[in-house]
């Protein structure tokens, strides 16, 4: 392994120096909270020669996106960073970034949408882009932000994927608290991820970019060939999280699992609140009661048939989801985990938790009421449902 270095960062400062040692050549960016501090601090390595980087200051997070597209066209290793209502702002431009097949790194600082107007974590913003065509991977803490910034660069620019990669933390529960993180040495990095070299350039090469293609042309065919390339990224995201095993000593997977074997009870969560969830499961288990825990970091591609697999012997499942789609049966995760079930031809009761919007803490004793509910419904008092927690002056609604 590559020698290694501990440091006391923030979850945005982590991720800033995760690009310092990446040296893209160009950022394009536009101020949002909570995601300000990585360009504010990556700025500074720019400001005083420490990266080559072409730091390009925008008039919005619309523009940010555009100009990642140019640069990432003409055959840049670029990199970009935003939140909420910025990530809304982008969604024309998202579209076309991953139609036209482009490596570009956003991280994306989980942070809820207005209206009214909230500054603070939930996943609305990333899940509102969740069929954008991007590959979306979601951090627990700053480590993994640290770690999955370097990653990213490997699995964008592999020739098997080719597509924007999209990394989510939560804000301030993340972004601003200070955590003890790992970082390798910059020499280390750069040889992990490599320099780039893009299969076209149009600085040196004139082709055609996103031309007029309506009826007759190749629409259709294209689209085809963009979903093949996010279901292919599956195994290419895993072959360079095991790459950086190598050197860092860190494993990371598309779904992260424990005491699911032999579990009647299985909560599946992403993001900074696994670890509230982890602390009871284990509770759970010291007090003989079968419950395990499934940690999903790959959003998109859905690992949908390992998560079938690991759950088979399951009695029930209970999908924690930091967003909502309002008038649909089930919030976006609890969704992708349901038709997995039913594509994998198994048949078992879903509890739907909406829980933490616009950073609404999730106490311990709220998880109880949860497993409480989830008791009932395996002895039959309860049917399984979409259900709210933390909500003011009540339990579970």
């Amino acid at each position: 392994m590559a020698q290694a270095q501990i440091m006391n960062l923030t979850g945005n400062q982590a991720v800033a120096y995760a690009m310092k040692q990446i040296n893209p050549d160009v950022v394009p960016a536009y101020p949002i909270t909570p995601q300000t501090p990585i360009v504010e601090e990556f700025a500074t390595f720019v400001a005083n020669g420490v990266v080559e980087t072409e730091l390009v200051r925008v008039e919005s997070e619309h523009s940010a996106m555009s100009s990642a597209i140019g640069s990432a066209a003409a055959g840049a290793r670029t990199m970009t960073a935003t939140s909420s209502q910025g990530l809304a702002l982008m969604w024309e431009e998202l579209y076309i970034a991953s139609g036209l097949r482009l490596p570009i790194v956003l991280i994306n600082v989980n942070r809820a949408l207005s209206a009214p107007i909230n500054i603070h974590c939930d996943h609305s913003d990333a899940m509102g882009a969740r069929d954008s065509g991007w590959i979306m991977i979601f951090n627990e803490n700053a480590q993994e932000a640290y770690d999955t910034t370097i990653c990213a660069v490997k699995i964008a620019e592999d020739k098997r994927v080719f597509l924007p990669v999209m990394i989510n933390y939560d804000g301030f529960t993340i972004s601003h608290s200070i955590d003890r993180v790992e970082v390798l040495d910059d020499t280390t990095v750069r040889e992990f991820v490599g320099s780039y070299n893009p299969p076209y350039n149009m600085l040196e090469k004139p082709i055609t970019v996103g031309p007029f293609d309506s009826l007759g042309g190749f629409y259709y065919e294209f689209k085809k060939a963009q979903s093949d390339a996010i279901e292919r990224s599956l195994s290419v995201i895993q072959e360079v999280y095991d790459q950086y095993a190598a050197i860092s000593g860190r494993h990371y997977h598309h779904l992260e699992s424990e005491n699911i074997e032999n579990a009647d009870i299985v909560f599946i969560i992403m993001g900074s609140l696994t670890g509230s969830v982890r602390e009871k499961v284990n509770q759970y288990r010291s007090q003989g009661i079968k419950a395990g825990l499934i940690k999903v970091r790959t959003f998109r591609p859905f690992p949908g048939d390992q998560l079938a697999q690991m759950v088979a012997g399951t009695k029930l499942l209970v999908v924690f989801d930091r967003a909502n789609s309002p008038g649909a049966e089930f919030a976006p995760l609890a969704s992708d985990v349901a038709a997995s079930l039913f594509k994998a031809g198994k048949v078992m009761p879903i509890i739907n938790v909406i829980y933490g919007l616009g950073g609404r803490d999730l106490e311990l004793d709220e998880i109880d009421e949860v497993l409480n509910f989830s008791l009932k419904v395996l002895s039959g008092d309860k049917k399984p449902r979409k259900i709210w927690i933390s909500l003011k002056g009540k339990e579970v609604e």
